[in-house]
């Protein structure tokens, strides 16, 4: 497929675009910085623009199978959700269908699933504008005419690929630890890519 990733030169980003052209598929990798970009391939285009610029994210958009979206900021708010929307508004434009969201667990009644730490102290305080962004992100996705999925992974390692985790799960689920590796994240987002299943519906993931 041709697939436009978003975010692709982050933590999970770049681990998405390494999996998708060994899988074969065909990337364009958005970035503000091609020096950003560690990997040369012949499958591989880099548009360089600002994620809130709609007139550069068309230019990754166009001509698109799917989109898969793995913004970040850090604790800061605005990127994931105002990005996401300028995405989805191009793909809407341009007759772009499936895409893949990356927002997190501790999103909408996924808040259940999260323990003490992570709703009180990390969520609660020190990250709640990026889970704030988290949820105007989810908003936009929900709203749109897209055939989208959204994928709330738990906090992020950097352990290998074990494709064993939990997913699927309700907010009422017990003994998560919270935890699973970038390359299983990475994985299972491509893995979305063929999954009509799965369209507008939203799911967990965490070991």
């Amino acid at each position: 497929m041709r697939i436009a990733v978003f975010g692709s030169t982050g933590t999970l980003g770049s681990k998405v675009v390494a999996q998708a052209l060994a899988d074969g598929h065909e990337v364009t990798a958005f970035t503000r910085n091609a020096g950003n970009v560690s990997t040369a391939h012949e499958r591989l285009r880099v548009v360089v623009g600002d994620v809130l610029d709609p007139a550069a994210v068309e230019q990754a958009v166009i001509g698109q199978d799917a989109v898969i979206v793995c913004l970040g900021s850090g604790r800061k708010g605005v990127v994931r959700a105002e990005g996401t929307k300028a995405v989805i508004g191009a793909m809407e434009r341009h007759g772009v269908k499936r895409l893949i969201c990356q927002s997190t667990l501790g999103a909408g009644d996924s808040h259940a699933n999260l323990n003490f730490l992570w709703k009180y102290i990390l969520f609660g305080m020190l990250l709640r504008p990026a889970l704030a962004d988290h949820n105007v992100q989810e908003e936009y996705v929900r709203k749109s005419n897209l055939d989208w999925t959204i994928v709330r992974p738990s906090a992020f390692t950097d352990g290998p690929r074990t494709d064993v985790y939990r997913t699927d799960f309700g907010p009422n689920e017990k003994g998560l630890s919270l935890k699973i590796s970038r390359a299983d994240i990475a994985a299972f987002l491509l893995a979305q890519l063929d999954d009509t299943a799965h369209i507008r519906t939203v799911r967990a993931l965490s070991n």
